[in-house]
């Protein structure tokens, strides 16, 4: 054991038996629920067969991620109760998945879309605007699966620190870090391809029990211990209201309320960065494509309304953010390594037993790798039929496969997005993630519910919103290195996701009332029945 982690060989053996186990599962999928995976839509949404149970931990596999265990806490440490927005996001989240998915999944079910770019393809009969709501699904995705990497790195720099191993030692050229990385990513890009997202539904499931064993754990251990969550704000007052205990050197608090009371000039920036990320948070293609799995629309129902439950577990594992001041060995190796990222990993090796250890550290390790898996099944799918398909005719065959080939492929450019670049400017560019996928919500969420929204108008409005929100970000970072995603108002800050998606709706909606006053009809292929009528598929069991 090095540093005071409680990291030594029983812990890398059980973080290697259960990646054994996960790696099985992952490769079992193939064979559970069998169907045809030359077809894309068994391959990239499970044949549309999975009960409410599985589909509840899918989804739920996309929220309890690597970056989650590792940004979110570390943010809560270093700037405070403004990060608890993550919590209300959430919720607002799933409100949003129920007003949304039911209906996005009957549609596709009766007209055979895989993706909401073949929705939007049919409701507006508009090519250029499904391939640029395709493209800005893709797009969204890349930073979203680096930042899975990086979470995933800041797990493995902790263990082989216990290990007494320096993670910038290198074999065959590469870090240890990077090749431990490597290794998984091939053995996660080949049950991709083998079993499809019946193999991310089931290591989702193992990964998920994991994380909601180490979640309830730690939030109930360490607080028993140590004296509870007011300890754990009193050592914090104590150790930033000493300067020489270097907590500033990650900490921009200067007292322990900071935690607790949000200031009333970040109001806004709390509100609007809470909304803006829960109208977004269902538009990205893996949240679609693991709604769209589900076996039927009430069983999808059920499923999302029970998610809020994970909402109990972020919140616990933002407080992971304060409970660090209460094991001063995990807090010296943060302040030491200057490094946040590392908050969760050094709070778990520094105050939990060895085996237990391993467990944590798989559980995030692969809580990385489950998202993985998914958005780039997400991605494929869209690039396959979106992209290419309109292009060159496919095959049902050659459409499966070359969705499995670019899933591969997403994998590995994520992977290498991340070895070449610094992970700070990594994690930075997820502030474009949700800007860049809120422009696409007219063409989506509101098409669910009318077809008054003219394709051009809407592909304008897409424009604006893409090109203003790309602007405005370069614009409150000085054209530097992107540090933040609010724009100061005279209501105070707001995230420009917000913004820039007005100024879409506005483009989208002028336009649409110019074309109509022009002559334009709504001329859809899908009808009202289409949203109304479900098809019935032969009852599955969990």
């Amino acid at each position: 054991m090095a540093m005071g982690l409680h990291v030594d060989g029983l812990t890398l053996a059980t973080f290697v038996v259960l990646f054994a186990i996960f790696t099985f599962l992952g490769f079992y999928g193939a064979k559970w629920r069998k169907g045809d995976l030359s077809k894309l839509d068994e391959w990239g949404l499970g044949g549309r067969r999975l009960g409410w149970l599985i589909v509840w931990f899918l989804l739920g596999a996309d929220l309890f991620t690597a970056y989650t265990f590792i940004a979110v806490p570390s943010a809560f440490l270093a700037k405070g109760a403004i990060y608890w927005f993550a919590v209300p996001y959430v919720a607002w989240g799933f409100g949003v998945a129920l007003l949304t998915m039911p209906r996005l999944w009957i549609v596709a079910k009766n007209k055979g879309y895989v993706t909401a770019a073949d929705f939007v393809k049919d409701r507006f009969n508009n090519k250029p605007l499904a391939i640029a709501v395709a493209l800005t699904g893709a797009v969204a995705e890349l930073p979203y699966i680096a930042l899975q990497i990086v979470g995933m790195e800041a797990v493995l720099a902790v263990l082989l620190v216990g290990l007494g191993i320096s993670p910038h030692a290198t074999i065959a050229g590469l870090s240890v870090t990077e090749l431990a990385l490597l290794l998984a990513f091939i053995v996660l890009a080949a049950f991709t391809i083998t079993s499809g997202l019946r193999g991310a539904a089931l290591s989702g499931i193992f990964k998920d029990i994991l994380v909601w064993i180490t979640v309830i754990t730690v939030a109930v251990y360490i607080p028993l211990i140590h004296g509870g969550y007011g300890a754990a704000l009193s050592a914090a007052q104590s150790y930033l209201s000493h300067p020489k205990s270097g907590i500033h050197n990650v900490v921009a608090l200067k007292s322990a309320l900071g935690y607790t009371v949000l200031p009333s000039q970040l109001y806004a920036a709390y509100f609007s960065l809470a909304l803006g990320s829960a109208l977004a948070l269902y538009l990205y293609p893996h949240a679609i494509n693991g709604s769209l799995s589900s076996e039927s629309r009430e069983k999808l129902k059920l499923s999302t309304s029970l998610l809020p439950i994970y909402g109990i577990g972020l919140a616990l594992i933002t407080l992971f953010g304060i409970l660090i001041y209460l094991v001063p060995s995990a807090l010296n190796l943060v302040i030491t390594t200057k490094n946040g990222s590392l908050t969760v990993p050094a709070l778990i090796a520094a105050s939990m037993p060895d085996w237990f250890v391993g467990l944590a550290f798989l559980a995030i390790f692969i809580g990385g790798l489950v998202p993985a898996a998914i958005m780039a099944i997400g991605v494929a799918n869209l690039l396959t039929r979106n992209v290419i398909g309109e292009f060159t005719k496919l095959s049902p065959s050659s459409e499966a496969r070359l969705a499995k080939i670019l899933s591969t492929v997403f994998k590995f450019v994520a992977l290498a997005f991340v070895f070449v670049v610094p992970p700070t400017y990594a994690i930075q560019l997820q502030l474009l993630g949700g800007i860049l996928i809120s422009q696409t919500l007219p063409a989506v969420f509101i098409a669910l519910y009318t077809d008054k929204l003219e394709g051009n108008s809407t592909l304008a409005g897409w424009i604006v919103g893409m090109a203003s929100g790309i602007y405005l970000t370069l614009y409150v970072n000085h054209f530097g290195p992107l540090v933040s995603s609010f724009f100061n108002t005279p209501m105070g800050p707001i995230y420009i996701a917000l913004i820039a998606l007005s100024l879409n709706l506005i483009t989208t909606v002028v336009g649409s009332l110019i074309a109509r006053l022009a002559g334009w009809k709504p001329i859809s292929v899908i009808t009202a029945q289409d949203f109304e009528i479900e098809v019935q598929s032969p009852s599955k069991q969990n």
